[in-house]
């Protein structure tokens, strides 16, 4: 028409590919890694959180490596330091299975928890991804109820992105999980390049600590902010609606 506005230009999404991931677990194996969870394996044996964990990880590495075949994956632990399980990143499911068996727990309480060095580590190790053309992640799986992290970190660097998954007890006089929520919360806000999620339990359920595996195989270069996070979604049954259709409109089975 005349004297109308021009229509607006076309909008265009360039297309784009998702680095593949080299994702870092950092096992928390303080003595409360041997907390009972609420089931037991064939036999009666109890299921401790670090068995629940090692069986996530298992679940998450399957998962991810069908979602694509490049991610990697390397371990290590946290106990009164940060020390190396497998230093090598792996796409190969055995290797991973390997390390998961190379991890136990130490029998006395490991005292503070020191995320420095883990940081450093994952900053060394981002530069080399980076140099690939890849992107690195840490997953922290943290266990101890009363002692918070503490880290010395510049602001400015943010080469790597971090989740962490919480264990803990229910809070008490010797239990402050709260608190150490808090200090994970500050820790991944500090160094994590994309959105980093974090989540928490205190049911002692493996299937919440499965849910929240799952929900971390969202690659970081396509998340919302947590806040904005909507998933999983909530099982409801539904029930069943009355048909008040007519009857000459009903779907007749053929014969």
């Amino acid at each position: 028409m005349e004297g109308s506005a021009p229509p607006p230009a076309a909008y265009t999404l360039e297309p784009s590919r998702l680095a593949s991931e080299d994702i870092l677990f950092c096992i928390d194996v303080d003595n409360e890694s041997l907390v009972e969870m609420k089931v037991s394996v064939a036999g009666g044996r109890p299921y401790t959180r670090l068995d629940s964990i090692k069986q996530a990880i298992l679940l998450f590495v399957n998962a991810k490596l069908t979602i694509n075949p490049d991610h990697r994956f390397a371990f290590t632990g946290l106990g009164k330091s940060v020390f190396w399980v497998r230093k090598e990143f792996t796409s190969e499911i055995d290797s991973v299975i390997s390390a998961m068996r190379g991890i136990s727990s130490v029998d006395a309480p490991s005292g503070h928890a020191d995320l420095t060095q883990l940081f450093r580590v994952a900053a060394h190790e981002a530069k080399k991804s980076r140099a690939q053309n890849r992107i690195l992640r840490v997953i922290l799986l943290y266990c101890r109820s009363s002692i918070p992290p503490q880290h010395q970190w510049p602001a400015t660097q943010k080469l790597f992105t971090l989740d962490v998954v919480y264990l803990h007890d229910k809070p008490g006089p010797d239990n402050c999980p709260q608190k150490v929520y808090d200090g994970l919360v500050e820790a991944l806000e500090h160094v994590s390049e994309y959105e980093g999620y974090i989540f928490e339990s205190g049911q002692g359920l493996t299937r919440v600590l499965f849910r929240h595996m799952c929900t971390l195989l969202s690659h970081p270069q396509q998340r919302c902010v947590q806040d904005d996070l909507d998933i999983p979604k909530t099982l409801t049954k539904k029930t069943a609606v009355a048909d008040s259709a007519p009857a000459d409109d009903a779907v007749v089975s053929s014969q």
